[in-house]
Parts: C-alpha cells; structure tokens; sequence
C-alpha cells in the first residue's frame, strides 16, 4: 500500500513580520505531521532557515505608503502574475496568504474559483478603518485566520468562515540577556536601549534620523546608555552608515536568537509603532512607540482610520500603556522626554510589565500555541480538498 502524499501548502509573505509568523507556521506544520509536508513559495530570511525556497526575494514586495508603491506597481503586478501561475501549476493542497493585503489578497482574487482553497492569516483592520471591506474579502477568501480575539464577529457576518486561533508572537522564545550583554561586552550596570525602527527602507529613512537625535541628548544625561538595534539584512548596510555617527556605541543584531537576548538584555526600547511593540510589551520591556510617513500619505490615512490609538497594546487593553508619538510628534525632543521619564518612573515601567502578562493570557499564551493551531487547521482544510480530488 502506498504512503499517503505529503500534503503542498504554498505560503506567502509579503514583509518581515509576515516572514516571522510564517517561520512559525512552517515549524507547526511539521510538527504536527512528523515531517510529512511539503513546503512552497514566498518568504524571507526566517521562511528560509524553515526550509522555505522562495519564489523570488520577499524584499521586492516590503514596500509600504499610498504614494511610496506606485513607482514598483508594474514590478509587483508581474509578480503576482508569476504567483498566480505558479500555485495553478503545482495545484497545492492549500493556499496560505500572510498579511501584506496588497499583494496577498491580489493573487487570491486571480486564484479564486481554480478549486484551490485560499486562507489568509492576519485580518485586516477593518475595525480600525474601511469596514465594508470584510464584506468584500468574504467573496473571495475560503477561510480567514485571525490572531486577535475580538476580530472573528466582523467577517462572520458576512459568510467568511473565521477562526481565532491566538497572536504567534506569544510563542516568542525567552532571550538571555546575560549572555547577549557578555556576547557585546555590555556590564550589567549599563543601561541597554533597544532601537527597532521598523523593516522597511521607507521606516529606516523616516524614523532613524529622530531616533538618532532623541538618543544623542539621552546620552548626554546617562553616560552608560549602550544602544542595540536588530536589522533585517536586506537594510543592515543602510542603517549601519546611519548609526555610525551617533555619539553612542550602537550594537546591530542579526537573527530571531539574537533579538529575543536583545528582548530579555534591554532595560527599555525606542520602537517603529507595529507588532515590534507588542513583542517588546509582551518581553516585559518598557517602550516607546513612534512612527511617521509620507505627509499625504498620512493625510489621507487620517481621514480613513476611526482609531484613538494606534498600537495593540493600547487598543487590547483600552488604555496609554505604552506612550505614541505618531508624526508631528515623532520629534527628538518628546522622544527624549518618553524615554527619560521611562528610565526614571518605575511606576511607568511597571506598568507597562503587568500589561505584558495581560497581554499574553489575551492573545492565546496559556493554550496550545497559536503555530500549532494554524497548521492544525491549515491541514485540516488541505484534507478536505485531497478527499474532494480523489
């Protein structure tokens, strides 16, 4: 008797965060199978180091603001076009599309009504902005994973099977801070920023020019601030040439290993607004958050976005957990002013390290791992489509 074959789930990932949580994905499909899985399609560095060879570089789709995609939307259209082939050719077992919209949902609405089932893991916030869109991805989505617990109601109603299956990140691996300080020659009486000013070029040249002032005129109050900073590798050499004139040693950092001992080292963090400070948060480092685009861009966001606060920790828990310094007030001199009274008021860090244990029992930490649930539920689906082709 034949052995069954090895069901072909085709991921994509559009950005760094996309790439993580497909890592993660990778690892819950071959744990729950023993192996038995075949691996296809789009993904970076992480995607990679899980066996991953990718279609073409994921770096080519990071591209993020209204106006900063339209120069690379031929580019990106043949891409899709080429994914689109692709996955028709190889007839997976199941489609899996991890955030980046723009492109995922593109390539599921070229693929839909081919016989191929499309999931799509990360909602998009429908409940922050552009809420008659749920009803739209409804008509071309077969099932929608989402990671945050109040998001299913919104697509359910409109016919798109969903299911909660708990935020990835909570399965983040402690760090050691004791052997990253030792690794660096960091004392454990000096004070460890970590800068993460986001994965993307248009982040990087934004946000790193304040965050280089704000941390300068730090380091003139704490002579033993030490900053680190993890960059993706595709922007390594870019930021490396930015930080290389701070008046402060900066460490850059390479890997998941390495940055979850940045996590459990740091003594506070200076961070792009994203799912870098809900990690920070749920590492029990006390951060500031801060981000800025385009001025159009954001002009036209503003108009869009219903939201009184922009990261997950404060819309989770419906307070100012963690201080937002969004556009005009992404300055040197209210990010300075965060970061001291986060040095200086334990009362403020210690809240910001009890809205992380809030936090990771919210998101899915006390269950089974929200890796093993999506491959669960991804081999689930492929099933069903193999018993429908025989």
């Amino acid at each position: 008797m034949s052995e069954t074959p090895a069901p072909l789930i085709f991921l994509i990932a559009g950005e760094h965060s996309g790439d993580a949580l497909g890592a993660k994905v990778i690892a819950g499909l071959k744990q729950a199978t023993g192996g038995h899985v075949r691996i296809a399609g789009i993904g970076g560095a992480e995607m990679a180091a899980e066996g991953l060879q990718s279609l073409f570089p994921m770096r080519e789709l990071a591209i993020m603001g209204l106006l900063e995609v339209i120069p690379h939307i031929p580019r990106v259209l043949r891409r899709i076009d080429q994914t689109v082939k692709t996955i028709e050719e190889m007839r997976p077992d199941a489609v899996l599309t991890i955030d980046a919209p723009g492109f995922c949902f593109r390539v599921a609405k070229k693929l839909k009504g081919k016989g191929i089932p499309l999931v799509h893991l990360v909602a998009p916030t429908v409940w922050a902005w552009k809420p008659k869109r749920a009803e739209k991805i409804a008509k071309f989505l077969d099932h929608l994973l989402v990671i945050l617990p109040f998001e299913p109601p919104y697509f359910t109603k409109h016919g798109l099977d969903t299911s909660y299956v708990g935020h990835p990140v909570v399965e983040n691996p402690a760090g050691d801070g004791a052997a990253f300080r030792a690794r660096h020659g960091i004392p454990p009486q000096e004070t460890v920023l970590a800068v993460l000013p986001g994965s993307r070029r248009g982040e990087i040249d934004r946000l790193l020019p304040p965050f280089g002032e704000a941390v300068a005129r730090l380091a003139g109050r704490h002579p033993g601030l030490r900053i680190a900073l993890p960059a993706v590798d595709t922007l390594r050499d870019q930021i490396a040439e930015t930080v290389r004139v701070w008046p402060v040693p900066v460490t850059l950092c390479d890997g998941a290993t390495e940055k979850a001992d940045l996590f459990a080292a740091a003594n506070l963090a200076l961070s792009a607004a994203g799912t870098a400070v809900l990690e920070l948060v749920l590492a029990g480092v006390p951060t500031v958050a801060a981000y800025k685009v385009n001025p159009v861009s954001y002009r036209i966001a503003r108009r869009l976005v219903s939201l009184k606060r922009y990261t997950l920790p404060n819309i989770l828990l419906d307070g100012d957990i963690v201080p937002e310094l969004i556009q005009e007030d992404c300055t040197a001199d209210r990010l300075e002013a965060a970061l001291e009274r986060l040095l200086t008021d334990a009362a403020a860090r210690s809240r910001q390290v009890e809205a992380g244990v809030h936090l990771k029992e919210l998101l899915g930490g006390n269950g089974p791992a929200p890796s093993r649930r999506i491959a669960e539920k991804l081999l689930a689906i492929a099933g069903e489509y193999a018993k429908s082709r025989n």
